[in-house]
């Protein structure tokens, strides 16, 4: 049964019987959220005031790739929902296009699909790929896009002995199937590899065997590789060390605050004072800069946050 939650951009929709969860929403405007100087927006951020979004100018997609997530991270709610295995290519599907019609949105200038909301895609990738090959023709079944941008987003699961010939295959895709119009962004968080461990339950791989894969990784075509780090006031985020792991001319660091969900809260990690004050950006910002790397620093709405639209959340995990 797919119960249907409005949020105040879009709708999270759950399928509480095969333990799916997915949603979409509009966008205000990288001029609203976004920092990026490389991209000649320069305005500090001091929180983003909600307003009405217009799918027809964006339109985003977040599916799950699995039914809930093995991975424990300690700021994620999707642990939560009790694991159920990978999403088959039809589930995925049905998620993109139950999004669609539900909308009601028959055009879009852009259509981001992000494989985020539950679950670790590289554990899925063989469906994940039918998955791009066959996006296009998905998404025409509900709607027109005159750009479709698939974003694959991995925690880098150390306990994934094929990690290195999957991230190599998805920046093939990214680079001949989309020619360049997707987006590979590596889940980081810290410079620290013993904060790390702690975010990540110790599931992720280490800095160093990171920095080992992404060498092999051809240079982007589009828009580079994606090193994400949501902060918060104790997180270890060093240029310095950056520098020795990565190529500066095939990533760009993308700031973000820490989503407040359960989990997040329970372990006291938060962005304090993230949803009004660029403060909190701007010292792990401005040593980045200096260092000569290329940096996005994405600020929600407390709205947003709130509908719960956020990486990190699952309602199915609240759910009995």
């Amino acid at each position: 049964m797919i119960k249907e939650f409005k949020t105040r951009t879009g709708a999270i929709f759950c399928d509480t019987e095969k333990r799916l969860e997915w949603l979409y929403v509009g966008d205000y405007g990288k001029n609203a959220n976004i920092k990026a100087n490389f991209l000649g927006l320069t305005k500090e951020i001091n929180g983003v005031e909600h307003r009405p979004v217009n799918l027809e100018d964006k339109m985003v997609v977040t599916i799950s790739t699995q039914k809930g997530c093995p991975m424990k991270c300690r700021f994620c709610d999707c642990p939560g929902v009790k694991f159920g295995g990978n999403a088959t290519f039809p589930e995925m599907a049905m998620e993109i296009y139950e999004a669609i019609k539900s909308s009601g949105c028959k055009h879009t200038k852009r259509f981001n699909l992000h494989l985020a909301r539950m679950g670790e895609p590289s554990f899925n990738y063989g469906n994940v790929k039918q998955l791009l090959h066959w996006l296009p023709q998905i998404v025409e079944t509900g709607m027109s896009a005159d750009v479709i941008h698939p974003v694959f987003t991995t925690m880098m699961p150390k306990n994934n002995s094929n990690i290195d010939n999957i991230l190599l295959d998805f920046c093939l895709i990214k680079n001949q199937w989309y020619k360049g119009e997707a987006g590979l962004q590596l889940s980081i968080n810290s410079t620290d590899d013993a904060q790390r461990s702690w975010l990540f339950d110790g599931r992720s791989m280490s800095l160093g065997s990171i920095s080992r894969t992404c060498e092999m990784l051809p240079m982007p075509i589009g828009r580079k590789y994606t090193l994400n780090f949501p902060v918060t006031k104790d997180t270890i985020l060093d240029p310095a060390v950056l520098d020795n792991l990565f190529d500066k001319d095939k990533f760009i660091v993308k700031i973000t605050p820490i989503h407040a969900t359960k989990e997040a809260e329970m372990n006291h990690i938060e962005t304090a004072q993230g949803y009004a004050d660029y403060d909190v950006y701007r010292k792990f910002e401005q040593p980045l800069l200096e260092h000569g790397w290329d940096v996005i620093v994405f600020v929600p709405s407390v709205a947003e946050d709130e509908d719960r639209i956020t990486c990190g959340n699952a309602l199915l995990s609240q759910m009995r």
